[in-house]
């Protein structure tokens, strides 16, 4: 199966000193996924690879084949996942802003019918937890239901060093066995979801609303 690690941290100057902790965590999560599920593929999406415009335009805002080419390719790997991890900072008691202004760009047609699973990282002692609590009506809303199981890594700068490696004094395989916890059951429900959808489709059974959000109204 093909998922998308989703990285939202758009900071690249901040303390602790040397920064960006999501490319820690990122780093560490896909050495844990490549170790621990290596059957399936993972590709990390990095919201630095896609720069904010001066006006916001989603990709289902687009004429048909005429969405910017980023968008466009990662609209594509987005309709072939088969899950998605989320990696988010936690902001003012939210999730990235980064992250959701990306994912904004895609309807959740792309998203829906498929898993997900919530990973949250802070420099401070609550790991992004009230971040996580934000991500998850989010990503409900897309449709991609996060699995009950989540990660949160307090303290990252002194979990992780700038490769992802754990730092002297933390126990790797009891961080992996914390990580494998989530991404168990995200591969559990995402095979469970590829096979139902081989036999029905889920898009024939409830359609999206083309037109109007009012589509989807109570009558």
């Amino acid at each position: 199966m093909k998922f998308l690690v989703f990285l939202g941290s758009a900071r690249d100057s901040t303390p602790p000193k040397p920064a960006r902790l999501g490319s820690r965590v990122s780093s560490a999560c896909m050495e844990c996924l490549k170790e621990h599920f290596g059957e399936h593929e993972f590709e990390l999406i990095d919201v630095l690879d896609f720069p904010n415009e001066s006006i916001f335009k989603p990709h289902f805002a687009y004429a048909k084949s005429n969405a910017p080419e980023p968008l466009a390719l990662l609209a594509d790997k987005i309709e072939v996942a088969d899950g998605y991890i989320m990696i988010s900072p936690e902001y003012n008691h939210s999730m990235s802003p980064a992250l959701a202004d990306l994912l904004n760009h895609f309807g959740s047609s792309l998203f829906s019918y498929k898993p997900s699973a919530i990973v949250t990282y802070s420099a401070g002692q609550w790991g992004g937890v009230r971040a996580a609590v934000t991500l998850r009506t989010f990503l409900s809303e897309l449709g991609c239901l996060p699995v009950s199981a989540m990660i949160h890594v307090p303290k990252a700068q002194d979990v992780f060093n700038e490769d992802g490696k754990p730092i002297a004094g933390q126990d790797r395989s009891s961080w992996f066995n914390y990580f494998s916890r989530t991404f168990s059951q995200l591969t559990w429900w995402a095979q469970a979801a590829k096979q139902h959808a081989e036999v029905v489709n889920p898009q024939s059974t409830l359609k999206s609303f083309k037109t109007d959000p009012s589509q989807r109204n109570a009558p």
